[in-house]
């Protein structure tokens, strides 16, 4: 019997398979299966979305004889299969139901999984195909975790989030050859995403959200579990959720990063404690770019991202504790060159929009970050500010994100550098924001 794990990148999905199965009779019934899931060396999940023949068939004997299809290199494998049990929750299932979801983009529930059936393989044989993709791989393929433990390094490395995140944007581009990367946050006031880092774009995106559900990363951010596919190029439901999540079908105020025509798709949930930190994407206009080797790369990477992210945090916080404590931060007054211009500064309460000079910068928790910094200088010429002070201000009516603090500012000092407009935000030190504007605020509050 040849091992299922030689026959990986059959069970991606990209080609259906077909399954067959037999009455009483013993009359033949063929069907075809989207997707057939490896679940290990001796055993494959089936999703409980068969034709009634079908179902009728494998419930009176619990037998069925599937072909699979090699995606890349064409070569097909017959398997032998016993019914071994049926799972509606677990592991196993969640993996299917994912698959399911990424193909139903609307999510309307036509194809929820009702269960998912685990077979035992009895049997794999070669089945030779007539014209091959390709010629078929060695057995070996090269290591990635020579290249994970490059990289593992460098990240250790860094001593805040936001060199940290540029690191590992960087090394998946010149150590994996993944060129398009992108780094996203939880938002804890509306539940979805935004997108903090990203690398291999034309724009950075900085501040661009994505809904939880929705789209791969929305999924993986759900589910808090992997979402790969390999070839985007089959069917249009894949296409259709790629424009959702890629925002082409819902107006944002900061398009979301996307390629225009991605051919392969990876998501991973950095995950702490059973807390969510952030998904790390990636995605390329080449197909079976993230195999299933390249997901177990990227698991250990996302794993060391996210215990970095979540330590950096509080190590800053106990060094903000501990040095800066007694700090001031100095006050200065507006200049001549600062009085000579006008910024107009417009806020909505709703959301915590800002808008700056008419044009869309951020909201949330970073508008209103902003906010307080311009309403400071207004009103006193301050222009440094602590992060402990941060955190302490009532005033600021905020939620509870002590651990996102360093994360917020990071996303708002980048999105202030993308628009390049008359307020700029930087790191004076440790601990320390300083706020520089080329001109006098003229701030507007909108209550709706």
């Amino acid at each position: 019997m040849i091992p299922l794990e030689r026959l990986r990148d059959s069970f991606e999905g990209v080609i259906p398979s077909v399954i067959a199965t037999t009455d009483a009779d013993g009359m033949p019934n063929i069907s075809y299966l989207s997707h057939v899931h490896y679940v290990d060396e001796t055993h494959v999940a089936l999703s409980n979305q068969f034709f009634s023949k079908t179902a009728t068939n494998v419930a009176r004997n619990g037998l069925a004889t599937v072909m699979v299809v090699d995606g890349y290199s064409g070569q097909q494998h017959v398997l032998d299969l016993v019914f071994d049990r049926s799972e509606t929750e677990g592991e196993i299932f969640e993996r299917v139901a994912i698959h399911l979801a990424i193909l139903e983009s609307r999510m309307s529930g036509i194809m929820k999984l009702r269960a998912v059936d685990i077979y035992q393989v009895e049997d794999c044989r070669a089945v030779p195909a007539a014209n091959p993709l390709v010629e078929p791989e060695p057995l070996l393929l090269p290591d990635l975790m020579g290249k994970v433990v490059r990289l593992t390094t460098r990240m250790t490395d860094c001593g805040d989030p936001e060199t940290l995140l540029d690191v590992t944007l960087e090394g998946l581009d010149e150590l994996f050859g993944y060129r398009h990367s992108m780094m996203l946050v939880p938002d804890g006031e509306r539940g979805g995403l935004t997108t903090i880092a990203s690398r291999g774009y034309d724009q950075f995106g900085f501040g661009a959200e994505v809904a939880l559900g929705r789209g791969i990363i929305g999924l993986a951010a759900e589910r808090r579990r992997n979402v790969r596919v390999t070839d985007l190029s089959r069917g249009q439901r894949y296409i259709q959720a790629v424009r959702v999540m890629a925002g082409v079908e819902d107006a944002t105020p900061i398009p979301l990063p996307a390629l225009d025509t991605p051919l392969s798709q990876i998501a991973l949930p950095l995950v702490v404690r059973g807390r969510l930190i952030g998904v790390l994407f990636s995605e390329s206009t080449e197909r079976f770019t993230f195999r299933h080797r390249d997901e177990e790369a990227l698991i250990v990477i996302a794993a060391h991202l996210a215990t970095a992210l979540s330590f950096l945090s509080g190590e800053r916080d106990r060094t903000e504790t501990t040095t800066n404590e007694k700090i001031d931060a100095p006050a200065s007054r507006p200049n001549g060159m600062a009085a000579s211009r006008r910024i107009a500064v417009r806020f909505y309460s709703r959301d915590g929009s800002l808008f700056v000079d008419d044009e869309y910068l951020i909201r949330g928790v970073p508008g209103r970050l902003l906010l307080h910094f311009l309403e400071e200088y207004t009103r006193s010429g301050k222009q440094d500010f602590l992060n402990r002070e941060i955190r302490r201000d009532r005033r600021l009516q905020l939620p509870d994100f002590k651990d996102n603090l360093e994360t917020r500012l990071i996303l708002l000092r980048r999105r202030l550098e993308e628009k390049a407009g008359p307020i700029m935000l930087e790191r004076a030190d440790r601990g320390r924001l300083r706020l520089t504007l080329y001109g006098l605020p003229e701030i507007e509050m909108i209550e709706d």
